[in-house]
């Protein structure tokens, strides 16, 4: 379908961005500013030029997003537009080089200013916007090293950044996979996304030949991706040690402001939990069918031709409906979302793929879909518009230095409305409930125990390095085989799964995954206690979805009622996945 065919209430309206005709003056404007900034080099020293300087720094920041991000939503409606892959690429330039300019502005102020000092300065009402920013530059300072040192370490940066870039090429250029049959029995080129689609095949088979396919090429590569990933792992290393950091872990924590205790918490609570995943497993093998159940076997549907085979309109009613517990002004909002041009929904030629949410500070949010009558899909209508929700509420709330939330709470709200979603269909029957037991299940394995069993695995090998200075393939392999077993079972776990790390690009972002286990985790808690009327929940929740990224994460997390350095939440998540196994195994 071209895009000339849909209806303009089913396209966005990127006006609050700004209109097509300012773009070209609005850029020429900034790029003549790029520079300015510069003029505070050296002054910073002075609390009314440094103030002056922050103003002047966010407002250049706010008119080069709105540059940006139309330009990347215009590509995005068709990336074959060369006239928008010429503005984006304009526009990413011009951000390099205004973010260049501005570089010496950290720096500086740690050297001007004393811990005390700078906390000082967060109290001072003239600086509330920018209370947060200050309060963690004092928190970093004793992490910033000598000017020389800090140059040196600026550079080596360039040169450590290369294990990843490395392991992005090989991944995606230049692995080599056997040609495997798809169900029709031809023989099909293997991609990742093809990977992905055989193994939701009812064909056993098929999953069988993509799955060998797959870990086999990694497998014969595994010393040179066993090298990459070293590199990478000693680069951590490298920087926690001139950094004052017990360790790894710590280090990368410490970026977010997240207290390390969080980390292992998940960890304690998820293997707490790990009777309650073989109990999934056994009922997944009997739904299935098998005499034993393989790790080619995990993805495949337990329960199909039950999807919500609903039109847009509908579903989007139902997700109103299914919401409408969080309040009649985020009803509104959702209403307002839909009806003034904030959401793209369907398919056409040359359309950015998937589904994200994204805007500007002062634009409203927006949403991308590709929407197809699945129940997939109106989980993603939920899902995405917990993301807008943040966003626009975050937004009007804080002064632009406080509204950009940490990643670690980035996917709480959207996974809020699609438990939200899960209950009340659950609730009032709207879809077959087999099949709604078994997609909550699903959705727990992949990310509450498997994303927990990568956090696991990335742990371990960080321990290796910083105890005994390397780790080798075979050792990374036995290490994951190790926990796959404990996940998994021995009987599921094979020779060639251990070489699954291996193919993991997230592992590159050292302790990233385990803010999706995290993030699960919150939202049960949260949606648990909304759904069932808990005093305080909702309201504690709205605040939660105000605060931006003006506090700590994990203070952040507080006001919604979760305390992720407690056991509770984690109980209360694996409540949920447990009850929910028990009756899809007795259904």
């Amino acid at each position: 379908m071209k895009r000339t065919e849909v209806d303009s209430k089913y396209k966005w309206n990127l006006d609050s961005v700004m209109r097509a005709e300012e773009w070209e003056e609005a850029f020429l404007s900034l790029s003549a500013e790029k520079n300015s900034l510069a003029k505070y080099m050296g002054k910073l020293k002075d609390k009314k030029q440094l103030l002056s300087c922050m103003r002047e720094e966010n407002a250049l920041a706010i008119r080069m997003e709105n540059l940006y991000v139309y330009a990347k939503m215009k590509q995005d409606e068709d990336t074959a537009l060369a006239s928008s892959q010429s503005m984006v690429g304009r526009a990413r330039n011009l951000a390099a080089e205004i973010s260049a300019s501005a570089s010496f502005i950290s720096p500086e102020i740690i050297a001007s200013y004393t811990e005390e000092e700078l906390i000082d300065l967060s109290r001072d009402p003239d600086f509330s916007d920018y209370s947060y920013s200050l309060t963690e530059l004092a928190r970093n300072r004793k992490r910033v090293l000598s000017e020389k040192e800090e140059v040196i370490l600026s550079r080596v940066s360039e040169l450590a950044g290369g294990y990843q870039n490395a392991f992005t090429m090989f991944d995606n250029a230049d692995v080599k996979f056997a040609r495997v049959r798809n169900e029709e029995g031809a023989k099909v080129k293997l991609t990742h996304g093809v990977y992905g689609e055989l193994l939701m095949s009812k064909d056993r088979s098929v999953r069988k030949g993509a799955y060998k396919s797959m870990f086999t090429a990694y497998k014969e590569m595994i010393n040179t991706i066993g090298a990459l990933y070293l590199g990478n792992l000693k680069k951590d290393e490298f920087y926690a040690h001139f950094r004052g950091y017990g360790s790894s872990l710590e280090m990368c924590m410490d970026e977010e402001n997240v207290d390390v205790k969080a980390y292992e918490n998940l960890i304690k609570g998820v293997n707490a939990g790990i009777p309650s995943l073989h109990k999934y497993l056994s009922v997944r093998k009997k739904l299935l069918g098998v005499s034993r159940l393989t790790m080619y076997d995990m993805h495949v549907p337990v329960v199909s031709g039950a999807d919500l085979k609903l039109g847009y309109e509908e579903a989007y009613d139902l997700v109103i409906r299914a919401l409408s517990c969080l309040g009649d002004d985020y009803v509104a909002l959702l209403k307002k979302a839909r009806d003034e041009g904030w959401i793209d929904v369907y398919e056409t030629e040359n359309k950015r793929s998937g589904a994200y949410s994204w805007g500007t500070y002062t634009s409203h949010p927006y949403v991308l879909l590709n929407y197809k009558p699945t129940t997939h899909d109106v989980f993603t209508i939920a899902h995405e518009l917990g993301h807008a929700m943040h966003s626009y509420k975050s937004d009007a709330a804080q002064p632009y230095a406080k509204a950009g939330y940490e990643i670690f709470v980035a996917e709480i709200a959207s996974t809020v409305n699609e438990m939200l979603l899960y209950r009340y269909l659950l609730k009032e029957g709207k879809a077959d409930r087999r099949y709604l037991l078994s997609y909550l299940a699903d959705m727990f394995r992949t990310t509450f125990f498997r994303q927990t069993m990568f956090a696991e695995f990335e742990l371990a090998a960080h321990q290796k390095v910083e105890q005994n200075g390397t780790v080798t393939p075979s050792e990374l392999c036995e290490i994951y085989a190790g926990l796959n077993a404990k996940y998994y079972g021995k009987r599921a776990t094979d020779e060639l799964i251990s070489y699954e790390w291996a193919r993991i690009p997230h592992f590159y972002t050292s302790f990233y995954v385990y803010k999706y286990a995290t993030g699960i985790v919150s939202a049960a808690a949260i949606s648990k206690d909304i759904f069932e009327g808990k005093e305080g929940a909702l309201e504690g929740y709205m605040r939660f979805l105000s605060l931006g990224g003006s506090m700590p994460p994990l203070d952040i997390l507080r006001v919604a009622g979760v305390d992720l350095t407690t056991e509770d939440p984690f109980k209360k998540a694996l409540s949920l996945f447990s009850e929910s196994v028990e009756e899809l195994g007795r259904l």
